[in-house]
């Protein structure tokens, strides 16, 4: 990469981060520092371009604390003709084909002992593509006792998809879960609970447990934090990732992309979000003991509940806690 390559890299992001970055003081001043950088010479031994795009994004993460604006090398192929004939059909096909092999994100689905159930997935995909996943997901643990949502992998998505899997886990009533502020054309945008979803809830009642990890992030932050605000959910594991900006990619040149956060989270309960803090656990462990604490937590939670208020069932159940707590506890032990 050469001086001038820098220069009209930097001049078109400084561009369209004045343009459309959610903060219009912030973006002012990341260019006024890129600009310095310019001038200081600072990017002049920089030749190869994955590493030029590392540093901008380190630079503008550090400056503003915003861990959603990542710029990317990402070169553009020369046009041809059978390219343009593909252009439309190979990325949505690919990306199609990627999604569906990958189960729209679920990836463990389960009873665990004591009927406390278990689900683990990995994004937040639109309910166009991954709702009938979910909702067969959510039906199958609806006549669990108590439920652990592992998000400790979970990279986000789309705000759409915490509406529709937040909605199995309330009450019918219609609850503002969240708010969208964008800077163009000053709108708000309100998201609530469904009035109807497929399949069968959980409920707004029963034990929910939701583990997080530093990797936590964006969307999955979301359900965490709009969940713990209401008091619906107990979050165990690590502080997550901080990331409550939504945006989109744009295109600085042949070779660069950049991220652009052009909106911010407004909870309706908090009347903040959690970027650049992450969402805090009410049980604070590391992200490999989370799902023990929350599950060892639950069984003694459980056995203690229906021993004290006995249900029709509950002593072939009460037998099955029991069991599991003797086994977790032997388990526990050998390790230790």
């Amino acid at each position: 990469m050469e001086r001038q390559t820098h220069g009209e890299t930097i001049q078109s992001l400084s561009t369209l981060l004045i343009q459309n970055y959610v903060f219009p003081d912030m973006a002012q001043r990341m260019q006024e520092e890129f600009t310095q950088r310019l001038n200081d010479n600072e990017y002049g031994g920089m030749i190869d371009p994955t590493i030029f795009a590392k540093t901008l994004t380190s630079q503008l993460q550090n400056t503003s604390k915003d861990k959603h604006l990542n710029v990317r090398y990402n070169p553009q192929l020369p046009p041809t003709e059978d390219r343009a004939e593909e252009k439309d059909t190979v990325p949505a096909d690919h990306f199609m084909t990627m999604i569906q092999l990958d189960n729209y994100g679920f990836v463990k689905i389960e009873r665990l002992q004591g009927n406390i159930g278990l689900l683990e997935f990995h994004a937040f995909l639109s309910p166009e593509h991954a709702a009938e996943t979910a909702a067969s997901a959510m039906t199958f643990l609806a006549n669990t006792s108590c439920l652990i949502i592992d998000i400790r992998k979970n990279f986000g998505g789309d705000p759409h998809m915490v509406a529709f899997l937040t909605t199995y886990l309330l009450d019918p009533d219609p609850k503002h879960l969240n708010s969208f502020y964008f800077r163009k054309n000053e709108e708000i945008k309100q998201f609530w609970t469904l009035p109807y979803v497929p399949g069968k809830k959980f409920g707004g009642i029963k034990p929910l447990y939701i583990l997080t990890s530093n990797r936590t992030f964006s969307a999955a932050e979301e359900f965490a934090y709009n969940l713990q605000t209401m008091g619906r959910a107990t979050i165990v594991g690590e502080r997550t990732g901080g990331g409550a900006h939504p945006g989109g990619f744009h295109r600085i040149n042949n070779d660069f992309e950049v991220f652009i956060p052009f909106g911010r989270a407004i909870n309706p309960i908090t009347q903040t979000n959690w970027e650049g803090v992450g969402v805090t656990p009410d049980l604070e462990v590391p992200q490999d003991q989370a799902f023990e604490v929350a599950y060892s937590t639950l069984l003694e939670k459980e056995y203690k509940r229906i021993s004290e208020n006995p249900i029709l069932g509950g002593k072939r159940l009460l037998d099955e806690l029991e069991r599991a707590i003797r086994s977790h506890t032997n388990a526990a032990s050998s390790v230790g």
